[in-house]
């Protein structure tokens, strides 16, 4: 056999082989990732099998018709496309492992099973009493859209001594029951300290950011951990934390929540704050907190609010931009 054939037989075996692989490689990933949180788009700079889902909704739970309040949260509901567009009118700070539930977005990392960063939009009527909300009937939910190589499970927090922390608010959805129980998926949790965080100096937080919507007609908020590190007795710099559970979650050393306000007249404020994740005194102020935005966004290796130039941003932290 001449070498010029046998190269021609190479080559059809080498484009069979690849061929091959590849339906491979997709039949997997169709066995693996939930279809109607898929969305394949040959987009410029994302791998083929990129997850960005921020254009699907995404509903693990069919809203029954006799949960519906009325006409118009029905049509809310079904407006999810738009909604989703309207929370992250500022930008995406990342585009790992999107995710887009009824009332916020959030970023998945896979392998420390906490979210990277939640989104969400909040306005004065969103966050008002609804007595048709009710979050006693919420349950902690595994998150069955992430692959159950990477979801955090309800027993990895059992005898942990760290609460199911919320990222997204539950208090920040009150405009309908499916808005509230979305936010108790385990994707949008993170392991808390319980007493004199969570439960204490987080809340107050929460209860800040929610109290903005007295003040501007939107508030935008991006939440999520930090690793940080620190010096040990060496003199070198390491970033440690604890995992717990049998799916290893990781338990942050910090979080964050950097939001933007936007007034009527349309001129937007900004703030940023990060937390140890550890007991803090009830009498430090939520000021004491704040940081300089990029200094998160370092830590966090994140763009926040990429599409608004900081120069059309009045005020950071209550002084003059």
């Amino acid at each position: 056999m001449s070498k010029s054939v046998l190269l021609k037989y190479i080559s059809i075996g080498s484009v069979a082989a690849c061929g091959y692989l590849a339906g491979i490689q997709t039949e997997r990933y169709k066995n693996v990732l939930p279809q109607n949180n898929l969305n394949l788009k040959n987009m410029p700079g994302l791998p083929i099998f990129g997850t960005v889902s921020a254009a699907t909704s995404f509903s693990p739970v069919p809203v029954p018709d006799q949960s519906l309040a009325s006409a118009t949260n029905a049509l809310e509901l079904k407006s999810t496309g738009n909604r989703i567009a309207q929370i992250m009118k500022y930008g995406f700070p990342g585009l790992d492992n999107v995710r887009s539930f009824s009332d916020y977005v959030l970023s998945y990392d896979r392998r420390n099973r906490v979210a990277h960063w939640v989104f969400e939009h909040l306005t004065k009527d969103s966050v008002k009493y609804n007595e048709a909300v009710d979050r006693s009937k919420c349950d902690f939910k595994p998150d069955e859209s992430i692959h159950k190589y990477f979801r955090s499970e309800n027993s990895d927090y059992k005898k942990s001594g760290y609460d199911r922390g919320h990222l997204a608010a539950a208090g920040n959805h009150k405009f309908h029951q499916q808005h509230v129980e979305e936010t108790f998926y385990l994707s949008n949790m993170a392991p808390q300290v319980g007493r004199g965080f969570n439960r204490d100096a987080w809340n107050k937080l929460e209860k800040h950011v929610r109290n903005l919507t007295k003040i501007y007609a939107n508030v935008y908020c991006c939440t999520g951990p930090l690793y940080l590190p620190k010096k040990e007795n060496d003199g070198k710099n390491y970033v440690k934390y604890e995992v717990i559970g049998a799916n290893h979650v990781a338990v942050p050393t910090h979080f964050f929540k950097v939001v933007v306000g936007e007034l009527s007249n349309g001129s937007l404020e900004m703030e940023a704050y990060v937390m140890p994740n550890q007991v803090i005194n009830d009498n430090i102020p939520l000021t004491s907190f704040q940081v300089p935005p990029d200094s998160v966004e370092r830590a966090a290796g994140l763009l926040f609010f990429d599409n608004l130039s900081r120069s059309k941003i009045s005020k950071i932290n209550g002084k003059k931009n």
